[in-house]
């Protein structure tokens, strides 16, 4: 298998060996494909045959796993929304809980994000754990779980990342970074002085399952693709991958 120090020096070649004013788009083609694959020697054997009835008991195995072997962020997630009018937007979120089949995350509720999620309340969930080969596939149904639940997330967090929630409004316009820097430091001045304070639009949003699909590389070669689909009871089986 090739090295990622292989795709640098094939782009390399390329700006010795290619006359100036080339088709940039012929160098990024071959650098991508000189990039590694998967290490099929480091991952671990899936058997399907043996998946609990509960996506989210193999979910949470499998995070467990990422987390053990040290992937970085292993509880990073894509989440994935439309909104009322069909404008898709994707960004990577931290998973904060699983409960009653929910997968749980925390935003502002005046978030573009959180915008689409009551606009258009279907949501989707990537997980991509690339040392293991592994990838989660989660959709369902989104829920606003009420300030209760908001505040108690809120305070749980780091009094860091608790500044920088509240920092301005997420999206709007900003005109420099020095104009960030002070509302960031007066957020953090707020948090050491209050620290109960909880902004009232802070909201966790449970994404409730429906389809949940695990996808694996085989250390032997191919891949496994198994999909859970809730029909009053989960209900599971192969499909090609």
């Amino acid at each position: 298998m090739r090295t990622a120090v292989t795709g640098t020096w094939a782009l390399t070649q390329l700006a010795v060996t290619r006359p100036a004013g080339h088709d940039r788009s012929m160098s990024l083609r071959i650098l991508l494909r000189e990039l590694p694959g998967l290490d099929r020697d480091a991952l671990v054997a899936f058997d399907p045959a043996s998946a609990p009835q509960d996506p989210a008991e193999l979910f949470v195995s499998w995070l467990t796993l990422a987390a053990e072997r040290q992937v970085p962020l292993p509880h990073a997630m894509n989440l994935a929304t439309a909104t009322g009018t069909g404008e898709v937007g994707a960004r990577t979120v931290l998973l904060r809980n699983i409960t009653a089949g929910s997968w749980i995350i925390a935003t502002d509720a005046r978030s573009p994000k959180a915008q689409a999620m009551t606009q258009n309340p279907m949501a989707a969930l990537t997980s991509f754990w690339a040392p293991l080969g592994r990838q989660v596939r989660i959709t369902g149904v989104v829920t606003d779980l009420g300030e209760e639940a908001g505040a108690a997330d809120f305070l749980e967090r780091h009094p860091g990342s608790r500044a920088a929630a509240t920092t301005g409004v997420q999206s709007a316009p900003l005109d420099s970074l020095e104009t960030y820097d002070r509302a960031y430091a007066e957020a953090r001045d707020a948090v050491e002085k209050h620290p109960g304070r909880v902004p009232t639009t802070w909201r966790c949003y449970g994404i409730a399952a429906t389809t949940v699909e695990f996808w694996a590389a085989r250390p032997s070669g191919g891949q496994i693709r198994l999909r859970y689909t809730l029909e009053q009871t989960w209900q599971r089986g192969l499909v090609w991958p």
